[in-house]
């Protein structure tokens, strides 16, 4: 099975981050380091990469995640789990999976951040390919499974052998590059600084005149996405995102295919009944005056499903990216300090739930992704039913005259109650309110005219509206339904109603999410602390040449702060 490799790869893997680690210092030192001066500030922690500051090698640790994807799908099921455990214990054995991928793919990642690019390159070039080759042989001796038949396996897992492929080449590229530098051939590059090129050139937006028109944009900039120079996603939503749409390409396809096998069923259950019918001469008579319909029914639920299988697909490839849109816009709104658009509730969320969003978004934003799409093809196969039973197959079936006057009564009849409730609103604008106070208001004032005849109006609209409230009730849980399991996959949306928003746990990981993003990302912040960083050191500058030239560096230097300084 694809997680047994873990256990191939397990001695490599511990090798790969031994080495790291060992390579790795330590800030503070241990009594253990004065015992073995081998180990003097060594086996420090190895990080796999930074969740929420970093922007280095964004696409590389996208690539990786992409190369997880075929793994965090199978945690949807049972097949990684080696022994069988209690009920009440599934949670802990889920919980051991999910450390089991971690730790499989731990060496990405690891190789990918370390600061020491030659040693990261060369064990990252190892593990690669010796991922490719168990992989490729796997493929090549076993390609069949259970749902796609003979070649299931490459077609499940060739995104992800892409992404092997990418990171090999993003390896070997690293180590050609560090070694270069080291033989002096390219200049090193500068470290991460705390303040990057873009926060800076948003800062300085902030400080510029604004343009006194407003920009021209085209159609696909207003209506699809606007591309911000000013903003850059850090690599927990790239990651997140490239693994939403691998494991939307395996649902889909799973989805396709378990439909067909399904269906197939139903065919051949439409062929036993008519054996039976045949067979038999008590029940053949309402036996074939039913297969008919099953066999119908069949044809029209089999189309019907793989229609909504793109509609729904598609749906969920637009609600990725979309959040992304909405990550950017929120955060965006939070920089320039307006909270009006979330619930008051969540104006102040808790720190520790913060950074615990952090945590579960990505997981949490997954999973919605991916469930959302089976409830949405499920709603949609289901209007689309109502469609085909209520519309197409009767005037296929030379019924259209009928259907378009049962159409025709039912858009008169809500024609006629809207027509009614429009009428309350025309005759209280007309006849209920007083004039304008100024000829240039756009609307009467909220003042009652009229008072007696209002009084009579309300009485006698009050038992049509009973009737009417309860229609409109029926209304209500309708389009609550239809909105709540359309929107179910899109976590920066509540489906709960105002005041209750506080029970839909997808939205506060979102909230905590983007305020901990907020807090540690927020360009004017960064500036703030990168200048007080930079006169601090400016001010060490001169503490020491007062004393001594020992320090004898230029100040430009000073200007570009690292990163770890902050830590």
């Amino acid at each position: 099975m694809y997680f047994d490799l873990t256990l191939y790869l397990a001695f490599f893997q511990f090798f790969i981050v031994a080495v790291l680690s060992f390579l790795q210092k330590r800030v503070h030192q241990m009594v253990l380091d004065e015992k073995i001066p081998l180990i003097k500030g060594r086996f420090g922690i190895v990080v796999p990469l930074d969740f929420i500051g970093s922007l280095s090698n964004r696409w590389s640790y996208g690539f990786a995640f992409g190369a997880v994807s075929a793994s965090v799908i199978l945690l949807f099921t049972e097949e990684y789990v080696p022994f069988h455990v209690p009920t009440w214990a599934k949670a802990i054995m889920y919980f051991v999976g999910a450390i089991e991928v971690g730790l499989s793919y731990f060496p990405f990642f690891a190789c990918l951040s370390t600061n020491f690019r030659v040693v990261g390159g060369v064990l990252g070039i190892l593990y690669t390919l010796t991922w490719i080759s168990v992989t490729l042989w796997d493929l090549v001796t076993c390609p069949s499974g259970q749902v796609l038949g003979q070649y299931q396996k490459v077609i499940f897992q060739w995104p992800c052998i892409l992404c092997l492929i990418f990171l090999l080449c993003r390896f070997v590229h690293m180590l050609v590059k560090a070694l270069r530098i080291h033989l002096q051939i390219e200049r090193e590059e500068e470290k991460e600084q705390l303040l990057q090129t873009y926060q800076a050139q948003y800062v300085q937006t902030l400080l510029r005149r604004p343009p006194s028109g407003e920009l021209k944009k085209n159609w696909f900039q207003r209506k699809i996405y606007d591309w911000d120079p000013y903003f850059k996603f850090p690599n927990r939503i790239i990651g997140t995102s490239i693994i939403s749409l691998v494991g939307l390409y395996i649902f889909t396809l799973a989805d396709y295919s378990i439909s067909n096998y399904a269906f197939d069923q139903l065919d051949f259950l439409t062929e036993a009944l008519k054996d039976l019918s045949s067979s038999s001469n008590q029940t053949g008579n309402i036996l074939a005056a039913l297969i008919p319909q099953f066999e119908e029914f069949n044809v029209v639920a089999r189309g019907a499903w793989l229609a909504t299988t793109f509609l729904s697909s598609l749906t969920s490839v637009s609600y990725i990216f979309h959040v992304l849109a909405c990550y950017r816009k929120h955060l965006r709104r939070l920089w320039a300090g307006q909270k009006g658009f979330l619930p008051e509730q969540f104006h102040n969320p808790s720190p520790a739930g913060s950074v615990a969003a952090i945590v579960r978004y990505s997981g949490w934003q997954i999973a919605f992704t991916l469930w959302g799409y089976l409830i949405v093809h499920f709603v949609q196969f289901l209007f689309s039913l109502i469609l085909a039973y209520g519309l197409i197959l009767p005037i296929a079936n030379g019924k259209g005259l009928e259907v378009l006057q049962n159409i025709a009564i039912i858009i008169l009849t809500l024609g006629l109650v809207l027509g009614l409730v429009v009428l309350q609103v025309i005759l209280v604008q007309v006849f209920f309110l007083q004039d304008k106070i100024s000829p240039t208001d756009k609307q009467k004032p909220l003042a009652l005219n009229n008072r007696k005849a209002f009084h009579n109006f309300n009485y006698f609209f009050f038992f049509y509206n009973v009737i009417l409230g309860m229609s409109s009730c029926i209304l209500r849980l309708l389009f609550s339904f239809v909105v709540g399991t359309w929107l179910v996959a899109r976590i920066d949306r509540t489906v709960m109603q105002k005041g209750y928003e506080g029970l839909d746990p997808g939205y506060k990981t979102w909230i905590g999410m983007i305020f901990a993003d907020h807090y540690h990302s927020n360009p004017v912040m960064i500036c703030f602390c990168h200048l007080l960083l930079v006169e601090n050191l400016e001010k060490q500058k001169i503490r020491t040449s007062a004393y001594s030239s020992f320090h004898n560096l230029s100040p430009g230097k000073y200007l570009l702060v690292d990163k770890r300084q902050c830590s």
